[in-house]
């Protein structure tokens, strides 16, 4: 203002000293009207520098940067306080922001539902967490479009899925179910759509375990009530039958016909009462008896159980632990008959190979997780009954009973853990116990 101010005085001077005509005055009044606009330029200069300085630092981010006050001109003075305010703003408002996304990133590192975030037009990948890196066995996806070579039903899936929407859909890798939620936003005039991945195998489990209970009590119940008495009055007709067939006379061997046939309703009635009582096993474990044992305890027991019939059948098995304390609390007892049925079924695998393997393994996983893990190179299992095969009653082999792996899933989701399998035909099967 007092440049202005200043600069007005001097022009109206020498506006003046025209108009009067004292032409002699302007050799000193010219002089200073320019000397004054020239400053009047230098200070605009100076403060369109520091302007250009400020939006340099805006532009780069570098909200680190002071403006120094004390050593700049009265008149700029204001200004550097100015930006160093704004400054300090940003900078506040910058570490709010990154402690958000801190805050943010370990949480969704820390969650168990996978999370996947990437571009509408383009596919890019933007996020993807530890979480659904596991469930997907891969290190990064670049595109959305990468994921149609690993699994394509998955891909289709999760391309058809609207936001908002909701599906079940198995994960080829680990055999998974998971639920896939999907959300979308707009930023920056780009679309991006947010895919959660959550693990629902458990839940689901725990659902089909309790109705095939439920479904098993009133069956084997049924069975048992209707069965027994059809048995006893077989075994009451053969003895009558015998009793009157001295006082019968029978020439076409229908009396032997009719006790063929009561031998045989009796042996069928005796053979659904033993596949009931068989199945009643599901039900009778109750409880627990945990204690927290050393894997490698559980690894010599099985060894030293199961040495002579792997010996017997000329099959090698390999036993991998890392960690010699490693430890789980588990029933003892229970997880022993798991890790024996796995055993037994391994070896039923590898029968007609050449070179028959087997590999017995653990390991501590994040998440306090210990895995457990019996691995065959036998035939696999096709992929249209390996999701059948903890069914109850369902089994491929003739003498079956299809009781072992239902037996198993029970006795590890009492564990509140979880047994998972991998198999590819003609390669081999992987059993995991997850506890």
């Amino acid at each position: 203002m007092v440049r202005v101010l200043l600069l007005f005085v001097t022009l109206f001077a020498t506006a003046f000293t025209v108009l009067k005509g004292q032409f002699v005055y302007l050799a000193i009044l010219l002089p200073v009207v320019v000397l004054q606009l020239i400053d009047f330029y230098r200070f605009n200069r100076k403060a369109q520098e520091e302007v250009d300085q400020f939006v340099e630092s805006v532009h780069y981010r570098d909200f680190s940067r002071h403006f120094n006050v004390k050593k700049a001109p009265v008149e700029l003075q204001p200004l550097r306080r100015g930006f160093n305010d704004i400054n300090s703003a940003f900078k506040v408002i910058s570490k709010e922001r990154e402690t958000q996304y801190q805050y943010l990133q370990q949480i969704l590192e820390l969650v168990d539902t996978g999370i996947l975030s990437y571009e509408n037009e383009t596919g890019e990948t933007g996020w993807m967490n530890e979480s659904l890196k596991k469930m997907l066995g891969i290190p990064y996806l670049k595109t959305i479009y990468s994921l149609e070579k690993r699994d394509q039903h998955l891909y289709n899936e999760i391309v058809e899925l609207k936001p908002g929407g909701g599906k079940v859909v198995r994960i080829a890798k680990g055999n998974v179910k998971v639920l896939l939620s999907a959300t979308a936003f707009q930023t920056d005039g780009k679309v991006y759509k947010v895919i959660a991945f959550q693990n629902v195998d458990e839940a689901l489990d725990e659902n089909e375990a309790e109705a095939w209970k439920k479904l098993l009590s009133v069956m084997t119940h049924e069975i048992m009530n209707s069965v027994a008495p059809i048995s006893s009055l077989a075994d009451t007709l053969k003895n009558r039958l015998q009793m009157a067939s001295e006082h019968i006379e029978d020439k076409e061997g229908t009396v032997e016909d009719l006790e063929l046939g009561i031998i045989t309703i009796k042996r069928r009635s005796e053979g659904l009462l033993k596949f009931a009582e068989t199945y009643r096993n599901l039900n009778k474990i109750t409880r627990l008896h945990l204690n927290k044992v050393y894997v490698r305890g559980i690894f010599e027991n099985l060894s030293v159980l199961m040495g002579p019939s792997l010996e017997q059948k000329n099959i090698d098995l390999d036993v991998i632990l890392k960690d010699m304390d490693l430890q789980v609390e588990v029933d003892t007892n229970l997880v022993e008959q798991v890790l024996i049925n796995l055993l037994v079924n391994a070896m039923e695998a590898v029968k007609d190979k050449e070179a028959p393997h087997i590999t017995l393994s653990a390991a501590a996983e994040a998440n306090h997780r210990v895995v457990i893990k019996v691995i065959d190179n036998g035939n696999g299992i096709p992929d249209d009954i390996l999701d059948k095969i903890f069914i109850p009653f369902f089994s491929t082999k003739k003498s079956g009973s299809g009781i072992g792996l239902s037996l198993c899933k029970q006795i590890m989701m009492m564990h509140k853990g979880n047994i998972q399998v991998q198999s590819v035909e003609k390669e081999g099967t992987a059993f995991s116990l997850i506890f």
